[in-house]
């Protein structure tokens, strides 16, 4: 039995025990890293490789929403991770057919003749609401003054950049931040940091709580899974697990620059999206339910703007 499967099926019989948990007014939830595909296509796809038999399958919203969790997800934020363009337009595509996506963070390659083309082309569309860049782009891209302009018209469209990449890439965050101080930054994945317990980089942290004194940087806690490297699904659920570099984050970036991201169907190899979902779900609740609400929902509408549909 595969992974996933045994993982789908552990999840469903500890949720089928346990009533959802209860919520008044119901918690909205805003999925901001997802991730949908087809290998099927004609064209296929350039990511995830043929070789990757969990990822390497048909994944779309219907499939996100079919698996088991704690509360239920109201809408997403998608992620594109294909380099090619047209799949910006696939991903539109996909959204005009299903509610469910009120965001697209597209990929387009900033300081390229092309760039102001493509994104007043696609941008056109409410739903897109930014484009990710990765640490490769961005280090090169500080000196080069096509690229900050390209970047300098995100802002201009009131538009966001995600970035990820590793630790290291903080400081440039923070370098483009003080650039462009009207530009809405979302980190990924706490800058993929290693999350094993106990061991937090005393580097990380520093550069974490560098970024983090630009009002307009905002956090995406994702990947607290895919952080402790357990790729055959055995993440941890304690949140206790997770606590020091949650609380580095807490108290970096407070109640309103955090912000709750899956990064499914990737997680889906270290946990379950219930697992996933519940891990912050009982740290944030802790936090009160103001805080609870805006790292669900309110913090994505501000961060990116995000379309109710």
């Amino acid at each position: 039995m595969s992974t996933t499967r045994r993982q789908f099926l552990a999840t469903s019989a500890a949720l089928a025990a346990a009533p959802l948990l209860a919520v008044d007014p119901p918690l909205v939830i805003i999925d901001t890293h997802t991730h949908f595909y087809d290998p099927k296509r004609p064209e296929g796809v350039p990511w995830p490789g043929k070789g990757d038999a969990l990822l390497h399958r048909t994944t779309l919203p219907a499939d996100y929403r079919a698996q088991p969790v704690p509360q239920p997800v109201t809408a997403t934020v998608v992620v594109e991770a294909s380099p090619l363009v047209e799949d910006n337009q696939w991903i539109l595509d996909l959204a005009a057919k299903d509610k469910f996506i009120v965001g697209f963070v597209g990929n387009l390659k900033p300081g390229e003749d092309a760039f102001a083309g493509h994104l007043k082309r696609f941008a056109s569309n409410p739903l897109y609401r930014g484009i990710r860049i990765g640490e490769g782009a961005l280090r090169p891209g500080l000196g080069n003054a096509a690229f900050l302009a390209d970047i300098k018209r995100l802002a201009d469209a009131n538009l966001e950049l995600d970035v990820n990449g590793g630790p290291t890439m903080l400081p440039e965050i923070a370098r483009l931040a003080k650039e462009l101080p009207g530009l809405r930054i979302v980190i990924n994945h706490l800058a993929n940091t290693r999350i094993d317990g106990k061991n937090v980089s005393p580097t990380w942290r520093a550069d974490l709580e560098a970024a983090a004194k630009f009002p307009q940087v905002f956090l995406k806690v994702s990947a607290l899974v895919e952080g402790t490297g357990k790729s055959d699904g055995t993440a941890p659920r304690d949140v206790e697990f997770y606590r020091p570099w949650l609380d580095i984050a807490w108290n970096a970036f407070g109640a309103d620059r955090l912000i709750y991201g899956s990064n499914w169907p990737v997680s889906a190899r270290f946990a379950s999206l219930a697992t996933v979902q519940g891990i912050v779900h009982d740290y944030f609740s802790a936090k009160g339910p103001a805080a609870l609400a805006k790292f669900f929902g309110g913090n994505a509408g501000t961060a990116y703007r995000w379309v109710k549909r």
